[in-house]
């Protein structure tokens, strides 16, 4: 059948395990993860390891430092939450003063940016570029409200939200709860339904705070 799953590379494979070890705090934010002996546990070469650290960096749980190697990521989970409710207030409320002056060209733009990110999370690949295109399509719907101080303040919550967003969409059906939650809020944007707006951004928001405590397991 078409529909099988190819089976998982050595890199994938080196990678979905240490991942699930991070996440289950067996591996401790600021530990050094030492690829030679990753290698050797495995049975593999450097190079497979190597590759699979630079996609948990992607995924904001490794990070990739030039003279301690690679580091497992600190999830401070209790500020990551607090992020997601700012952002839960202000872009529920953002939606609300855009939705009735929002032009035809934004939610186009909204719509190449969203087929681009579409495309990206379908396949698993650019995956440090998801926060820019999650941003991009976003920032597109909330332009015409014309609060240029909120977008600052906004986009520096993104900014901090980053790693988590990535590791929320990355397990799970969130990829198509979010692609379908997306283009549902485009159509609502298009016919002008404020209140189902607001409150599928509300839901939207809301979702990656349940997903996050359920996958960290707090």
């Amino acid at each position: 059948m078409n529909d099988l799953k190819r089976p998982l590379t050595v890199a994938q494979t080196v990678a979905a395990q240490i991942r699930e070890q991070i996440l289950k705090r067996e591996i401790r934010g600021g530990e050094p993860l030492r690829q030679e002996a990753i290698a050797k546990s495995f049975g593999t070469s450097i190079i497979p390891v190597r590759e699979a650290l630079r996609q948990l960096e992607a995924e904001g749980l490794v990070e990739l430092q030039s003279h301690r190697g690679a580091i497992a990521t600190e999830l401070t989970l209790d500020k990551a939450l607090e992020w997601i409710h700012l952002r839960r207030l202000i872009e529920t409320d953002l939606i609300g003063l855009a939705i009735d002056k929002i032009s035809d060209e934004d939610l186009t733009k909204a719509q190449e940016i969203l087929g681009k990110f579409d495309d990206a999370m379908d396949h698993r690949r650019e995956i440090e570029q998801w926060s820019d295109y999650n941003w991009e399509f976003h920032s597109t719907l909330y332009s015409s409200a014309n609060r240029p101080e909120t977008m600052k303040v906004l986009y520096s919550l993104h900014n901090k939200c980053d790693r988590y967003i990535r590791l929320q969409l990355l397990s799970g059906d969130h990829i198509a709860r979010a692609e379908e939650e997306h283009h549902e809020l485009i159509e609502l944007c298009r016919t002008r339904k404020k209140r189902a707006a607001k409150a599928l951004m509300h839901r939207h928001i809301v979702g990656v705070e349940e997903d996050l405590i359920e996958q960290l397991g707090i």
